[in-house]
């Protein structure tokens, strides 16, 4: 294995733990960052079938202290840190005028504040190993609608810092790109599609046929395809790429 440790946040689910258990394959210590543990030990499980040690930390990264406890519990087990991913974040989908300044400071915390401050205390040892960092930002960073207004605020403030970090990071000798997936069918997305099925009179099947035709795709997007794009910028072919955006979004964005 050409690498030896990866830290992914949100890796309880989703994107995060299907980048996890990819990113098992490249690395010998792969880091498990979550709230939910239970969750955890099953990524970890996923993570040892492919050869790689895993160590979970369960911890909120929407506190302040969390980012430091992640860089020193992993330096601690393992002395560095080639890869940062940082994907953890759910922000509620509502609309612009329903939401709750608690909700809007929620997502910020942790979506967007979270990657921030582990980037940070991760910045010393990703120096050191020459790495890598990624955040998870999406389409709705670059067409914020009203029902998602907090994602979209959100999701355009991560493109707009991991540009920033990018720029530190060409004299530092750290890469940092960025990934903006599109609609993709999470456990997340399917519970609320079946909540949201029958409120609008069909069944969840009809939902989930019919958004990805209002997005003008031909399907949802799987978690196992995005988790192939992040193995991808944080391997050696990749190295030259950084201060990018990369869209996955099966045609979502039809603008040059």
């Amino acid at each position: 294995m050409p690498h030896s440790t990866a830290i992914v946040t949100g890796a309880s689910q989703g994107i995060g733990q299907a980048t996890a258990i990819r990113l098992a394959k490249d690395f010998r210590h792969v880091v498990l960052v979550a709230r939910n543990r239970e969750h955890l030990l099953e990524t970890a499980k996923a993570v040892a079938a492919q050869g790689a040690e895993p160590l979970v930390i369960d911890i909120d990264l929407a506190e302040k202290a969390a980012a430091r406890i992640v860089i020193e519990t992993t330096l601690s087990a393992f002395g560095h840190i080639d890869a940062l991913l940082n994907i953890a974040g759910a922000v509620p989908q509502i609309d612009l005028f329903e939401m709750t300044d608690e909700q809007w400071d929620g997502g910020m915390a942790l979506k967007l504040h979270g990657a921030r401050r582990l980037t940070i205390e991760a910045w010393d040892a990703l120096k050191k190993a020459g790495g890598s960092v990624v955040f998870t930002s999406g389409n709705s960073a670059i067409f914020p609608k009203a029902p998602y207004a907090a994602v979209g605020t959100i999701n355009a403030a991560i493109a707009a810092l991991a540009k920033a970090f990018s720029d530190r990071g060409i004299p530092d000798g750290v890469q940092v790109n960025s990934v903006l997936p599109g609609p993709v069918m999470t456990g997340r997305r399917r519970s609320y599609l079946e909540h949201w099925a029958p409120l609008h009179g069909m069944t969840a099947a009809e939902a989930m046929d019919r958004f990805p035709r209002e997005a003008g795709i031909a399907r949802y997007g799987e978690p196992e395809e995005i988790a192939e794009l992040m193995a991808f910028l944080v391997s050696p072919a990749a190295r030259w790429m950084t201060g990018t955006m990369l869209r996955m979004d099966g045609g979502e964005v039809k603008s040059i």
